[in-house]
């Protein structure tokens, strides 16, 4: 097992951090705090990092899948739900987005604290990197989750989506329209230097 390289800790929970594996940010709590899960949902964390979200999301759901394609991250997840004690109520995938779902799996909620600095498509990326390359456009992981997201969510389900407007907030919301989701800016958080967390929900 790897050591930590830290340990953080959000209201009464506690995370460790392990080496190659996004450490949990103003993005990360902006979203944890306004998750609004109602007893006895099913969640999906895509892009769960250490499990923060899927973990916090666990106290109030009926169950929680989290997805991560970063294997690190997937034990650390694990690690973080045991330390937590709510590793009955979360399973941890590693995968690419939402691939490895069973085509009938339906979620109430579905969360993504996604990837949006743009990147040089032909660069290899460490592990870690992934967290944050989001392509030469900064959309790339964005649109494909937009456009695979809707195959998984329930009738009358929504999705928490966490971006910067760094890669474009009118244009996210659009896209979400393509797929008859009706999106809007849930809440935001301003950053130093021009740019601007952005929390956006879409609805089915």
């Amino acid at each position: 097992m790897p050591y930590p390289a830290k340990r953080t800790y959000f209201n009464n929970y506690s995370f460790d951090i392990y080496e190659e594996v996004y450490e949990p940010a103003e993005d990360t709590y902006l979203l944890a705090e306004n998750l609004g899960i109602r007893e006895g949902e099913w969640v999906l964390d895509v892009g769960t990092g250490c499990g923060v979200l899927a973990i916090v999301a666990a106290r109030q759901a009926g169950h929680v899948v989290g997805v991560e394609i970063n294997p690190h991250a997937v034990r650390c997840a694990r690690q973080n739900a045991m330390l937590n004690h709510v590793y009955g109520k979360v399973d941890f995938l590693q995968a690419d987005l939402l691939s490895a779902l069973n085509p009938s799996a339906l979620f109430d909620l579905v969360l993504f604290n996604a990837p949006y600095l743009p990147s040089d498509e032909d660069e290899e990326l460490a592990w870690i990197e992934r967290s944050w390359a989001g392509g030469p456009s900064g959309r790339e992981v964005l649109d494909r989750f937009i456009a695979q997201v809707p195959l998984h969510l329930k009738v009358g389900g929504r999705v928490l989506l966490m971006q910067s407007t760094l890669a474009g907030v009118e244009e996210t919301i659009r896209k979400f329209a393509d797929y008859n989701l009706k999106a809007h800016v849930k809440a935001q958080r301003k950053l130093p230097f021009f740019e601007t967390l952005t929390l956006i929900e879409a609805k089915r």
